[in-house]
């Protein structure tokens, strides 16, 4: 199979798709892969590096789509891009399509096989390919929620860990999954007094026996959630329902009841996030402010460390990279029900339900569609 892979254009976007490494593994097994010409540069990698793993360059990206019969990316293609898939091509990325319809019906329009890192699901509920962006998100949360905190960024002056002496900065995490422990594994590393909120009392249980004695787990409800973040200097939403849109948690109204110079990081910007007043910003303008209260929105966040995220990432979507790759999509999707789930649109048809229900389109069941 020939396989592309563009450089990243989102904005401050320096991750890439395959690193040698998954390059040299995919020629081995016979495949071809063509590389954009300094698609590694963010990882300081350059064009000769992937040429001695086996790639070819391409001199621009539209030679990569109009060639690649799988394009493997990191974030969804942008506009500019729209227009350069094909029908029936494979795109392997993250989409997060219940947050945006222009994306959604754009790759309907496209004809394109889209399979979504970020619905891989395995049979334990785990999704193996959002997995290790979350690690890096959740503990890169904490590192920006602590600098904002600083009065230059016009926080509260809070340090995250105190000093002997002084009280540590509150720090309130929404939600226990992969974002949720690893903030809190950070935020308690330096010291913060850490509240986890999250709604499955079993989720809570686990979370009491592995976390350090400066977290404290509690249930969500309305009336706790408004409690903690009135009294919180760093709140981070890490809100997740596979597929979905994520629910907005805290309101507009709600932000007169916090700390003036208090930070919300949302990791779940991505999916819509979990705040109202939230919308998506970039690194290069990362924050601003409502109510007095400072709204970090990155909807990239770990493209800001892109060789770590690039090498975590990669890890995990080679193996599913290969299975597409050596037994075409069709067949890999039959034999692989993980890889079925990360199935969301193929041939201008919605397979994802949340997808679906998220914009009011039909939703086709994804088996049907890959006999």
């Amino acid at each position: 199979m020939l396989i592309g892979v563009p450089r990243e254009i989102k904005s401050e976007e320096y991750r890439v798709g395959l690193t040698p490494a998954s390059v040299r593994e995919l020629s081995a097994h016979g495949h071809e892969i063509l590389v954009e010409h300094d698609a590694g540069a963010g990882i300081n990698t350059a064009d000769s590096v992937y040429q001695a793993a086996g790639a070819r360059i391409a001199a621009d990206a539209e030679e990569i789509f109009a060639a690649a019969e799988m394009i493997v990316k990191v974030k969804e293609p942008i506009e500019l891009e729209w227009e350069r898939i094909r029908p029936g091509q494979v795109v392997f990325t993250y989409f997060h399509f219940a947050a945006s319809e222009p994306l959604t019906r754009a790759h309907m329009a496209s004809g394109a096989v889209c399979i979504a890192y970020e619905t891989v699901e395995l049979p334990s509920r785990e999704l193996p390919l959002l997995t290790p962006m979350s690690e890096v998100a959740g503990r890169m949360a904490v590192q920006e929620g602590a600098k904002y905190l600083e009065k230059l960024y016009g926080g509260r002056g809070i340090l995250l860990g105190g000093v002997p002496g002084v009280p540590p900065a509150r720090v309130v995490i929404l939600g226990g999954g992969v974002v949720g422990v690893n903030a809190a594994k950070m935020a308690a590393g330096l010291g913060a007094s850490v509240i986890i909120l999250d709604v499955s009392l079993e989720r809570l249980r686990y979370l009491s026996d592995v976390m350090p004695a400066n977290v404290q787990l509690i249930f969500s409800d309305r009336h706790t959630l408004l409690k903690q973040i009135a009294k919180a200097d760093l709140v981070i939403g890490a809100v997740l329902v596979h597929g979905a849109v994520a629910p907005k948690l805290i309101r507009r109204e709600d932000l007169n009841t916090m700390r003036k110079g208090a930070v919300i990081v949302d990791v779940s910007i991505d999916q819509g996030g979990c705040v109202e007043t939230m919308h998506p910003t970039t690194h290069e303008n990362p924050t601003f402010i409502v109510e007095g209260v400072i709204h970090y929105g990155v909807a990239n966040m770990p493209g800001g460390v892109p060789i770590t995220s690039t090498l975590a990432l990669t890890n995990a979507t080679l193996p599913y990279v290969l299975q597409l790759a050596n037994k075409g999509y069709r067949q890999a999707l039959k034999e692989s029900p993980a890889l079925l789930k990360g199935l969301n649109i193929i041939g201008g048809k919605v397979t994802h339900r949340k997808v679906a229900e998220a914009f009011g389109l039909e939703h086709h069941a994804a088996e049907s569609m890959i006999d």
